[in-house]
C-alpha cells in the first residue's frame, strides 16, 4: 500500500522560502501523479500544485504561480514543493496525495488517495 509522508514545514518570515518533501514508502511513484494541497483554518482544502507521472506535466493554482515549483526526486520516491516569496496567506497545513498517472483536471480531492498526515507552514513576521 502506498504511503506518503510530508516534511519540511515550519515558521518563515514573509518573502522567505521553504521546500516541502513528499516521501513515498511501499512503492515508487512511477505510476502516480502527486498533488500538493493545503488547508488553512476555517477553509476548505485546496489544490496547490500537481505533477503527472506520465510526462512530468505540472499545474499550479493561480495563487502560487511563479512562486512555487513542484518537482520529482531522482530516486522516484520523493516529490518536492519549492515555495518562494511566501506570503502570510500561504499559511496552512500542506498535504500530498496520489492519483493514477495524470493529474486530474482541477485537482478534485476525491480523485486523490494515500493522503499524508500534513506539515504545517506558517508565514509570519
Amino acid at each position: 500500500q502506498l504511503q506518503l509522508v510530508e516534511s519540511g514545514g515550519g515558521l518563515v518570515q514573509p518573502g522567505g522560502s521553504l521546500r516541502l518533501s513528499c516521501a513515498a514508502s511501499g512503492f515508487t511513484l512511477d505510476y502516480y501523479a502527486i498533488g500538493w494541497f493545503r488547508q488553512a483554518p476555517g477553509k476548505e482544502r485546496e489544490g496547490v500544485s500537481c505533477i503527472s507521472s506520465s510526462d512530468g506535466t505540472t499545474s499550479y493554482a493561480d495563487s502560487v504561480k511563479g512562486r512555487f515549483t513542484i518537482s520529482r526526486g531522482n530516486a522516484k520516491k520523493t516529490v518536492y514543493l519549492q515555495m518562494n516569496s511566501l506570503k502570510p496567506e500561504d499559511t496552512a497545513v500542506y498535504y500530498c496525495a496520489a492519483a493514477i498517472l495524470r493529474c486530474p483536471r482541477g485537482m478534485p480531492r476525491a480523485d486523490f488517495g494515500s493522503w499524508g498526515q500534513g506539515t504545517q507552514v506558517t508565514v509570519s513576521s
